[in-house]
């Protein structure tokens, strides 16, 4: 490739320096002194001025494949470009912006000057090149800052003990397992035994499917078990002390050493943990496997295909399907797309559904209710509480809706999913309002949970009377929070 290189300055050397060897470089300059020194180093130059007609044919640039151009005042530029153009209309060019000049006026001064269409295929600013290059640096910095924190934190636990207690939210998804199962590896590595536990169910035939699949090895445990008692360490991963995590009694906080999340921060987190626990907390990121995936990438740490599939559909289900994405979790699709088994992936995202799943389907249809645009149903006593995230979801795709919230009753506790497309309500905060001082409820933008204790509720007569009267609290507290009036 014949790569013209106009301008045999610092800049213009430091480049050619770096092509030479691999593509045939030319470089013209107008200096004399700098264009002989060039000469002595061992390039091809040019000597002369590079915006003259004679000049670039002397170069070759009718032979030329790319030019690039390492000045950047704006007069020498668009002469340059011109002449460039005049015999050679087709060769790629390259440029460099002058400070604070983007590239479209850049275009439009030169084509008002010289009243002729001009083609740039490639232009950089080095103001902005040396930007980039600093947020990256800063970036990465963090990355490794955060890894090697919780390295120290780690290695800090095995001097003291030997296993760590790996503990996800009661109904695990996707993304909750693969963090945990990351965090797993990354602790096995420095010589910590580990065990994943969690509290409730895992019912979802998309989650079973996941964890059967893959095999990973969990353990369902209760409050107060010796399982949780014989660890001297817990870690935390998708989830807080509070809210969605039941298993663990106040004594037990005390043991609590890692915690790694994306949702926000719970009220007095740091009141009821060691002063000295490892908290990485970050809201702005879309998934807990994200995190973990850069933890994992930074300290080279190697990854299995089991453990890429799981990470990557961790993020893709609670990124909805990658439509909501931060720059962190990009950076950990990107690293993990060739250590993913897609025919596996496949498998998990497309099981058979459960005929208990099919009915509380149906149910939540029949049931459902529409004031305005939101869909409010209750799919009455279950045991699969996945289901009603599924109803939600399946809900959501009614033509018309932009808001569904699904409940249902689920042993001493009325667990709710609400989802939305309507870009000016924010579920997560909506259920925060709505069921705070009766329950627990929060979540994200577009999805979330709540869960109610029956409580009062349990003075109904019998379960008609009791879906009754929950179905109407929460209909009136949810469309509160929403701000739409009930008809």
């Amino acid at each position: 490739m014949r790569v013209l290189i106009l301008g045999g300055g610092t800049l213009g050397r430091l480049i050619a320096e770096s092509l030479k060897g691999e593509f045939e470089v030319t470089i013209v300059e107008k200096d004399e002194l700098r264009a002989k020194a060039l000469e002595e180093s061992g390039f091809h130059v040019v000597q002369g001025d590079f915006s003259y007609t004679a000049t670039l044919l002397k170069a070759g640039i009718d032979r030329t494949e790319l030019v690039i151009i390492t000045v950047m005042d704006v007069g020498t530029l668009g002469k340059t470009l011109y002449v460039i153009r005049s015999n050679n209309k087709e060769v790629p060019v390259l440029t460099l912006l002058p400070d604070g000049v983007s590239l479209d006026e850049l275009i439009t001064r030169i084509q008002d000057e010289f009243e002729t269409e001009v083609k740039i295929d490639y232009a950089i600013s080095p103001r902005n090149a040396l930007r980039d290059a600093v947020v990256r640096t800063v970036e990465m910095l963090g990355e490794k800052k955060n890894a090697n924190m919780l390295v120290k934190k780690l290695r800090e636990l095995k001097e003291k003990g030997d296993s760590l207690l790996i503990v996800t939210h009661d109904n695990p998804d996707p993304d909750s397992i693969a963090s945990a199962t990351a965090l797993s590896a990354i602790a096995e590595t420095l010589g910590l035994r580990t065990r994943i536990v969690y509290g409730g169910e895992i019912t979802h035939h998309e989650n079973r499917a996941f964890v059967n699949l893959l095999g990973i090895e969990l353990r369902k445990v209760s409050r107060g078990s010796y399982e949780i008692k014989r660890h001297p360490f817990i870690a935390i991963v998708d989830c807080q002390p509070n809210g969605n995590l039941t298993v663990l009694e106040e004594e037990d906080y005390s043991k609590i050493q890692v915690v790694v999340d994306h949702h926000q921060v719970f009220q007095h987190l740091e009141e009821i943990l060691p002063g000295d626990a490892f908290l990485d907390i970050r809201p702005e990121v879309n998934s807990s496997s994200a995190i973990l995936t850069e933890y994992l990438r930074t300290l080279n740490i190697p990854i299995s295909p089991i453990l890429g599939t799981a990470l990557f559909y961790g993020i893709y289900i609670d990124t909805r399907k990658f439509s909501k994405l931060s720059h962190v979790d990009l950076k950990a699709i990107d690293f993990l797309a060739g250590k993913v088994d897609y025919d596996l992936l496949d498998k998990i995202e497309h099981p058979d559904i459960s005929t208990e799943t099919a009915e509380i389907l149906a149910r939540a249809i029949m049931n459902r209710r529409i004031y305005k645009n939101v869909v409010i149903s209750n799919v009455g006593f279950i045991t699969n509480r996945d289901a009603i995230a599924e109803s939600a979801d399946f809900l959501l795709r009614l033509e018309g809706i932009t808001t569904v919230l699904v409940f249902g009753i689920v042993d001493d506790r009325i667990e709710i999913s609400a989802r939305t497309r309507d870009v000016r309500v924010n579920i997560g905060a909506v259920l925060k309002e709505a069921f705070e001082g009766i329950g627990s409820g929060g979540g994200h933008s577009q999805s979330g949970g709540a869960r109610i204790p029956l409580g009062i509720f349990k003075l109904a007569k019998d379960k008609d009377s009791l879906l009754r009267l929950a179905e109407e609290a929460i209909t009136e507290r949810f469309l509160e929070a929403l701000k739409v009036k009930e008809e």
